[in-house]
Formats: C-alpha cells, structure tokens, sequence
C-alpha cells in the first residue's frame, strides 16, 4: 500500500515563506510525475506545481517567480518552496504523484496540509 504524507504547513504573514515537503512511501516500483495541487474554500481543486521524472516543470501562472518545486527521488520525496506568499494562496494543499504499485500505474494523493497567509 502506498502513502503519501505531507508535512510543512502552517500560518505564515503575508511576504512570508513556506516549504512543504511530502514523502511517497510503500510498495513504489517507479514515479513518473509528482506534484502539488491545492483546495481554497469555495473552490476547486487546482494545479499548483508538478515535475516530471525527466525534470521538466510546471506552474499555476499565479505562482510562477514565487514557488518553486523540487524532489529527492532517493527519498521518494517532493518540495514546494513558496515565498512572497501572499493571502490567496491560503488553501489546503494537497500533495500528488503517478506511480507504480505493486499492481498498476495510480494516481495517489496524500491527505493535505493547510496553509493560511495572514494579510
């Protein structure tokens, strides 16, 4: 069985900075992408950040020049570094990845960490 568990989260002013870090662990036999979405209350989940295993990246235009997301295959683990936070990027962030299990490429997703910019 294959977990996903975010850590990082948290209250932060407004400029502040935050870096979330989710840990992909279990019966993994490969991970094609990883990534990060967030929930803002009232809205639909959205595509924050993801990153290919061939290193290609991509960004939610609001984010761009502000977040920044990396990854440790070693560790199975992805970051999202955010700074200039700013208070619409308050949501429930919700980490992502393509992977192989034991059976079949899945979607996985872990259980979402809150971030809340103060203004």
């Amino acid at each position: 069985q294959v977990q996903l568990v975010e850590s990082g989260g948290g209250l932060v002013q407004a400029g502040g900075s935050l870096r979330l870090s989710c840990a992909a662990s279990g019966s993994i036999f490969g991970i094609i992408a990883m990534g990060w979405y967030r929930q803002a209350p009232g809205k639909q989940r959205e595509l924050v950040a993801r990153l290919s295993s061939s290193g290609s990246t991509d960004y939610e235009d609001s984010v761009k020049g502000r977040f920044t997301i990396s990854r440790d295959n070693a560790k199975n683990t992805v970051y999202l570094q955010m700074i200039s936070l700013i208070p619409e990027d308050t949501a429930v962030y919700y980490c992502y990845a393509y992977l192989h299990d034991s059976r079949a490429w899945v979607d996985a997703w872990g259980q979402g960490t809150l971030v809340t910019v103060s203004s």
